[in-house]
């Protein structure tokens, strides 16, 4: 045979195996491989592709024999190049194994890779990404493998597959204790920076508030910073952080470092908005967050007369809800709302702009018709266990269902076990399980056709609010989770007769939309086993207990002195101080009033957070009256206390903030303690306190409303709600 004949020959043995290769017929194109190791043998590629086919029919042991052979007693060198050859060749088809979503296939390959070559670092995280994509990463696989110190040595490491395998790491499971670790190892192999910090920004923020983890997820940014020290991303997301795990000093500490860093409006007043969040959950700090707080509002009126028509995505969302504790500050309604429904329009502006193809789609409804059933489509972060999670509940499963198709739309959709979202879940006829991002889930509520949008939200969130300006639905209202946000594309704000004034309507851009009767009713609440005793507390049993449990952001200083003020009139009185906020800064806050007041601190008692809702409810249940917090009332928290019977004393003001206890105790039947003044707050939290019988006469009350009132009927509510809805879309239909 010439050598031209044997070349041909073996030329059209490769061609043969190669064909029944790519049919996956590899008995057929081993066969072809062993013809030409006949011919060749010196030649050891065949040696290679032989014991691939093998490998790919399951006979592993053949295939290592295989390549064992083709290796003989070759030098040390020659070996060294023949294993760099059969590495290319399974490299080759494990990439090719990927790509054709064969993943299995192709991590068996890389195994084998890895016995060959175990320190190739690449393999190992080619290996850990093929894992992940067949969701079969073992718990100790990112240590056990080595990968992580490989990455830290001198190896050569692909960058691009490095920052490949992290994202993949950190949307997989990104709780691993080793992710830390495996964080820190990468900073040495980035040369983009942005790059990395583009991964790790939305990771850690899934893991802060998906997975209520904000302690990892700074520990995880406080790694990106060392990239860039300077970067505000990083800043302010790690700020919040700090402020979400209580660690205050910290949060406050980069809020005023991301100020002075601050170079645009937009960026000086998200920063002093992060600032002003740190101070108000530390009453101590009270007098500086007034000043900060008048720095921002100067911020904002800059802005409005600038008026820019430019902003990202990105700067509208830190905009959206920069107002937020003007109504913790003051009860202003004129000019808390004239602010915010400024800020609210120009974000709207920018939405249009920066969205205008979306915003134009969402416009462009083809039919005002609507099938046998209205689509109600409820958005919230907070369907889980929140307040809005738990008052929201009854609206939803007493909702007829007969005449109502529902919807859910979960932002930022917790992956840890939440039972209160795990009951919300099955309630509706559909649900979306939603991240962080604004544009997917208003996709899916113009495709699903929604009739009429709730939103439970309104400025707690701002991705909630850049949803509600993209309009996805013809009819959008806000109802429950805060004031309403002055965005234009809301149409409605549900109230009732009471929580807002006659005159409200000139300061809201909304219409607002009155209940006969309340604008919020459930049915009840579950109560624990109590863990507070009177004796454990060093408070006699005869004493007069009062309690104030609310976050910092509502210890308005002037409240709380009129509350100190009640304490001084009643002999034998003892106060409850719970909620959460800065624990020392809240002790400090409250002994130097009580100081200043004349009350003794050992009248004083700080309690800290109950382990579960039910039992800070049985809880309450040691208190004789609780004091509600002005401006901002409570809310949960009132419905809470009447629910245990316990007496209330709340201030009234202009706002819906300063109004929320006085609609409640209204639709319980309760007028005792309802204040005009700060004058009546004292006098009725001292009357309370020295009569037991008016005391014993509202619990009796309270008690009784459970039978009657309308804050207890949460089936009656749902059918005025229901007839709301249905007038709404009757007016969309007439064009009003």
């Amino acid at each position: 045979m010439t050598p031209v004949q044997l070349h041909t020959d073996i030329t059209s043995l490769e061609q043969k195996a190669h064909q029944y290769f790519i049919k996956d017929n590899y008995s057929q194109a081993a066969s072809y491989y062993e013809q030409a190791i006949e011919v060749e043998p010196e030649v050891k590629t065949h040696y290679w592709n032989l014991g691939l086919m093998l490998l790919l029919q399951g006979q592993e042991t053949e295939a290592q024999m295989t390549w064992l052979l083709g290796m003989g007693e070759g030098e040390v060198q020659e070996v060294d190049q023949w294993t760099v050859e059969l590495i290319q060749v399974l490299q080759t088809e494990a990439e090719r194994r990927k790509t054709l979503a064969d993943y299995k296939v192709a991590w068996a390959i890389r195994q084998h890779i890895r016995e060959i070559n175990p320190t190739d670092v690449n393999n190992l995280l080619y290996l850990i990404e093929l894992a992940i994509k067949q969701e079969t990463l073992i718990d100790d696989e990112l240590t056990s493998l080595g990968v992580i110190e490989l990455i830290q040595s001198e190896a050569i490491v692909d960058n691009q597959l490095l920052l490949q395998v992290l994202e993949s790491i950190l949307n997989y499971d990104p709780l691993h204790p080793a992710v830390p670790a495996f964080v820190e190892a990468c900073l040495a192999h980035v040369h983009e920076p942005q790059s990395f910090i583009n991964i790790l920004l939305p990771a850690t923020v899934k893991i802060a508030y998906s997975m209520r983890q904000s302690k990892l997820a700074a520990l995880l940014l406080e790694l990106g910073l060392r990239l860039e020290p300077e970067n505000l991303a990083i800043l302010r997301h790690l700020a919040a952080f700090y402020l979400k795990v209580n660690d205050y000093s910290k949060g406050i500490e980069l809020a005023k470092l991301c100020y002075s860093l601050s170079n645009t409006l937009i960026d000086k007043i998200f920063a002093i908005h992060l600032l002003h969040r740190g101070l108000m959950d530390c009453p101590a700090f009270w007098e500086e967050a007034c000043e900060v707080f008048q720095q921002q509002q100067n911020l904002m009126m800059l802005l409005l007369e600038e008026k820019p028509l430019n902003l990202s995505s990105e700067q509208v969302l830190h905009l959206f809800n920069s107002n937020y504790f003007a109504p913790y500050l003051q009860d202003n309604i004129q000019k808390n709302r004239y602010v915010q429904n400024q800020i609210a329009s120009l974000c709207q502006i920018n939405v249009e702009n920066y969205a205008s193809n979306e915003v134009q789609r969402y416009q462009q409804r083809t039919s005002k018709g609507r099938n046998s059933k209205l689509k109600i489509g409820y958005l919230s972060h907070c369907l889980s266990r929140h307040s809005v999670g738990w008052l929201a509940r009854w609206l939803i499963q007493h909702h007829n269902r007969e005449q109502f198709d529902m919807y859910g739309y979960f932002i930022n959709y917790k992956q840890i076990s939440d039972p209160l979202q795990e009951w919300y879940v099955p309630q509706f006829s559909q649900v979306y399980k939603g991240g962080i991002y604004s544009d997917d889930i208003a996709e899916k509520i113009y495709e699903d056709k929604i009739d009429i949008l709730i939103d439970l939200d309104s400025i707690t969130l701002d991705v909630t609010c850049e949803i509600m300006a993209l309009k996805p639905a013809p009819v959008q209202v806000t109802w429950l989770g805060w004031d309403a946000s002055g965005i234009p594309a809301v149409d409605y704000f549900i109230a009732d007769p009471y929580v807002l004034p006659e005159s409200a309507q000139e300061h809201y851009t909304e219409k607002i939309w009155r209940l006969p009767q309340t604008y919020i009713a459930v049915d009840g609440f579950e109560v624990g086993v109590p863990t507070l005793r009177r004796d454990s507390l060093d408070i006699p049993n005869d004493a007069v207990i009062y309690l104030s449990a609310q976050r910092g952001y509502k210890r308005h200083p002037d409240t709380a002195r009129s509350q100190l003020k009640i304490i001084k009139e009643v002999p034998n009185s003892y106060f409850l101080i719970k909620g959460l906020a800065d624990q020392e800064a809240v002790q400090k806050f409250f002994m130097q009033l009580a100081e200043e007041e004349g009350v003794g601190c050992d009248r004083l008692r700080f309690l800290p957070q109950d382990f579960s809702e039910a039992v800070h409810r049985a809880n309450l249940a040691i208190a004789d009256i609780v004091l509600d917090t002005f401006p901002y009332n409570g809310a949960t928290t009132t419905l809470e206390t009447f629910w245990m019977g316990i007496p209330l004393v709340t201030r009234v003001g202009e706002q819906f903030a300063a109004r929320n206890s006085y609609t409640m105790m209204i639709n319980a039947g309760i007028t005792e303690g309802i204040a005009w003044t700060d004058e009546e707050y004292i006098e009725w939290g001292v009357r309370l306190g020295k009569d037991e019988v008016l005391r014993q006469q509202v619990a009796l009350k309270l008690k009784a409303s459970r039978q009657t009132a309308p804050l207890w009927n949460g089936k009656q509510f749902t059918r005025e709600m229901e007839k709301a809805y249905e007038q709404m879309w009757q007016r969309y239909i007439e064009g009003k």
